[in-house]
């Protein structure tokens, strides 16, 4: 049984919003000339008045793009201090104080971090990196102890590795952890996917609360 949670939506070669002191340009001016995008590039859409928006409304995938997409990743099962098949044994332990999360940070959430170094490797591994996620996929399951998926902790993950730098200064903003200040982030990452979020009855690993796919555009060959 799948429940419809939420329903978002980012890319390559960011269609950025025009601000000035209280004037947006339309959002058809901004596109025009970037629809369709040139063969082997990829734009994405990314909401009206917004600074850092987290995703975007759409993308556009330009003829002979190369496209690599990855399986359904979940956390690896790393804290060897917890037993198999529990929601702690997926927690990375480097994100552990003295055994324990630190103030504020859900299972979700330390979940989530865990899954996306994952999808970094695994898009190394591809010569890849975070900046050329074009689209992802997340399926979340409610922790044991409450009655639904913990969405507010995962997009605390996600903005540690995306949508995490200010459109109009290029520049990376201060993300929370849990309930500390905002700080930076632990990957500083313009690429603002387009993205869904399902909650799911059960994932297929005992213990997983997250589990993420995504698709990347290699970049065009520079002429």
């Amino acid at each position: 049984m799948r429940k419809l949670r939420h329903l978002s939506t980012r890319t390559k070669i960011v269609v950025a919003v025009a601000l000035t002191a209280g004037l947006v340009a339309p959002t058809t001016a901004v596109a025009a000339g970037r629809f369709p995008p040139r063969p082997g590039t990829t734009v994405s859409m990314l909401p009206a008045g917004q600074d850092n928006p987290s995703i975007a409304d759409g993308v556009a995938i330009g003829r002979d793009t190369a496209i690599y997409k990855t399986s359904g990743l979940g956390p690896g099962g790393l804290n060897m201090t917890a037993a198999a098949g529990t929601e702690a044994r997926y927690i990375d332990p480097v994100d552990l104080i003295d055994g324990q999360l630190p103030p504020g940070v859900t299972i979700t959430e330390a979940q989530g971090i865990n899954v996306l170094r994952r999808i970094g490797e695994n898009l190394a591994r591809a010569g890849l990196s975070y900046d050329d996620v074009i689209t992802m996929r997340v399926f979340l399951q409610n922790p044991a102890d409450q009655e639904k998926m913990d969405f507010a902790g995962w997009n605390r993950a996600y903005r540690q590795f995306f949508a995490n730098t200010s459109l109009a200064t290029g520049k990376p903003v201060n993300v929370p952890l849990g309930s500390a200040a905002p700080a930076p982030p632990m990957v500083a990452n313009p690429a603002r996917p387009s993205r869904f979020a399902l909650e799911i009855e059960n994932l297929p690993v005992a213990g997983w609360l997250v589990e993420v796919e995504v698709d990347a555009a290699y970049p065009a060959k520079k002429k």
